[in-house]
């Protein structure tokens, strides 16, 4: 079983040797990957509620900014050299496809083929309006936006239309190392979440799932897989579970056929780091080797 890091460096910690000694204690300690989320704006006020915690806030409020994930991914990259790297998750119909096409595929290319791209459709409506984007249909308009950056990635002269968007006949480099593109990992665990992994992608990331809770959603997309003539194997699941885990706790997910499990893993300073990760190393991906 594979163990990642999910480490958001927020705006207020964030220095060039806090995110330069995550990228490199993670890596020495074994971790297989690293991920970090996405928001440009956060609201004192909002709804609907945030979905992954008990009292539906942001963990840490309005204040808790953390930086653009490409930045901060291209950051870990420059200093690594096996560890893979992802959003976890990039919120798609907010974003202009193109520039994004743009970012993943330049990223690609400077981690030599170790991007996974993470997508979600948004949940904070007040986010998604600042940037110009209705929030109705998202799904529908991320369904577009894939399209578009596929077009980008694959076709020698690349091209695209649709109701969401407009793409002329134009020529786009570079294109992404792995092939036909890097890794499209969905988050969410509703049915038309499960139905964009069936359809269209190469992972599923779930968040705060129990194995129990993880078990029947992998049913649910078992069952969309087959109707899609795809089969399990083709599809990476990967779960942060937003808590502490132990050795049992990774033994059910694996029991249940989860590839990746990802915890939580904050560093209050570049001295820190060593301190926060190597716990989590020793408790978690040693013992993981062996699964």
């Amino acid at each position: 079983m594979k163990i990642g890091l999910f480490t958001p460096l927020s705006a207020e910690l964030a220095t060039p040797e806090l995110a330069i000694g995550i990228a490199r204690v993670a890596e020495e300690c074994g971790f297989d990957s690293l991920w970090v989320p996405e928001h440009a704006v956060l609201f004192d006020e909002y709804e609907p509620n945030y979905p992954y915690s008990e009292d539906g806030k942001v963990p840490g409020g309005a204040s808790a900014n953390i930086l653009d994930p490409f930045p901060v991914l291209s950051f870990f990259a420059a200093h690594t050299q096996r560890i893979r790297i992802g959003t976890g998750v990039m919120i798609l119909p907010q974003r202009n496809p193109i520039y994004t096409a743009k970012e993943i595929a330049s990223l690609d290319v400077l981690s030599a083929g170790r991007l996974d791209v993470g997508i979600g459709v948004g949940w904070l409506a007040e986010e998604m309006r600042a940037l110009g984007t209705p929030f109705e249909r998202r799904g529908a308009r991320a369904r577009s936006h894939i399209a578009v950056m596929k077009a980008l990635w694959c076709d020698e002269l690349s091209a695209y239309e649709d109701e969401f968007y407009s793409l002329p006949a134009c020529r786009f480099a570079p294109k992404p190392v792995q092939k036909p593109h890097p890794p499209l990992i969905f988050g969410g665990d509703s049915q038309p979440a499960l139905r964009r992994v069936a359809e269209i992608g190469q992972g599923w990331n779930a968040a705060s799932r129990s194995p129990k809770e993880i078990e029947k959603l992998i049913g649910d997309l078992d069952v969309l897989l087959e109707e899609h003539a795809r089969t399990r194997e083709e599809i990476e699941i990967t779960v942060m579970p937003g808590r502490d885990l132990t050795v049992d706790d990774l033994k059910a997910y694996h029991d249940i056929g989860v590839d990746q499990v990802v915890p939580f893993g904050l560093a209050p300073s570049a001295d820190a780091v060593r301190s926060v990760f190597e716990p989590i190393a020793e408790a978690l991906v040693i013992p993981a080797k062996s699964m």
